[in-house]
Parts: C-alpha cells; structure tokens; sequence
C-alpha cells in the first residue's frame, strides 16, 4: 500500500492562477523570549533572571486616531496620530525574591516611595524591552529568531503582586503593565517601505 504524499499539498484554500503549496508553519505561542536592559537598579540581580521567570506575554499594540473630514453627502477618514498601547508581562514570582527585587528596584527608580521624591527625568528610569519569537532551537542548536520587537521608553505603568490563597495550587506571579514611547519590529518585517509620497499628493481616497 502506497501513500500519496502530494495529497497533502492540497490542505490549503485553492487560488485562482496558483499552484498548491501546502500549508505554512505556524509560529508557537510558547517559543518566545523576553529580554530587559537597564531593568532596576546596578548591584541588584541580573536582568536574566526576570527573561527566566516569564510567564505571558503579550506583542504590542498599536492605534491610528481616525482624522474626520466631512463632505458634502458623506465623510472621509484620515490616519492621525498613532498611539502605542500597554503591553503585559506576567513573571513567576520565585522564592530566591529576584523577581521581587528586580521589580521593586526598577519602580524605586520611577519613584522613591520613602522620601517621596520622584526621578529627575525620564532617562533615570526608563528601559529597553526586546520580544523574540523563536523556532524551538535549544542546547547545540541555536534557535533562529522569527520575529523581534524593540520597544524603547519603557517603564511600569503598574504592577500588580496578585492574591495569596490557601485553595490555590498555582505558583504566584508578578504582573506588569509596561507603558513604552515607541516599538520597532526589527526582523520578521515586511519591506522598508519608508515615507510614501504619491504622484498627487492632495488625494484622500482609497
């Protein structure tokens, strides 16, 4: 008995004028990494502790404002300004207190809680975050990055230590909120498109 392996190329929705080509790979949700420079305070735990302990977490968002542009029966809308949306890390909170400290230390630099004062600027608090996408390489083999966003200007919107509970039989996290400035997507990113400028520049419509 013979197996028509070409019938597998048949999975997919058939288009006009193409050829069947087989389904394409998804990217896993649990083949991620995330990393943090400039994360709490010198002296204090290594940032690779929090990339260890990470539970969830979530790629970034972004939000054109739709510009209004009334006409004479109807209306027309307008890219705006774009805004970046929160993102969320959840961490494992571990017994060494790492996690704990790292945190605790990076929201002492947003804020000193004791003497009330607050950071100079946002350059004395702020920090770099980078999220990777891998294939599943691990050990001898190093795993290729499918997809990376920087996200840069960061810094705890909030924080959140979660409940104890005696019924409970889960391992307690730490949540962060993370405001940033601004998030490029270095690799895994369609062309460099740059500034689009057409021939006739007082055009709206699509």
């Amino acid at each position: 008995m013979t197996t028509n392996v070409a019938s597998l190329s048949r999975f997919t929705v058939p288009l006009d004028g193409a050829a069947s080509q087989g389904m394409l790979h998804p990217k896993l949700k649990y083949r991620f990494r995330v990393t943090f420079e400039n994360f709490g305070a010198k002296g204090g735990p290594p940032t690779t502790e929090l990339s260890k302990q990470v539970v969830s977490f979530n790629r970034p968002t972004i939000q054109f404002e739709a510009i209004d542009l009334p006409t004479y029966n109807s209306r027309v809308y307008i890219a705006g300004r774009h805004a970046w949306q929160t993102v969320q890390c959840s961490l494992r909170d571990d017994a060494s207190g790492n996690v704990t400290k790292l945190v605790g230390n990076q929201l002492q630099k947003q804020f000193d809680f004791l003497e009330m004062s607050s950071a100079a600027s946002g350059i004395d608090y702020k920090f770099k975050t980078r999220f990777q996408i891998l294939d599943g390489g691990n050990g001898a083999f190093t795993p290729n990055v499918l997809e990376e966003w920087e996200m840069y200007g960061c810094y705890l919107e909030n924080v959140n230590y979660q409940e104890m509970n005696y019924g409970s039989n889960e391992a307690l996290t730490i949540q962060m909120t993370i405001k940033f400035d601004n998030a490029l997507q270095v690799s895994g990113l369609g062309d460099n498109v740059g500034r689009t400028v057409g021939a006739n520049a007082s055009g709206v419509g699509g």
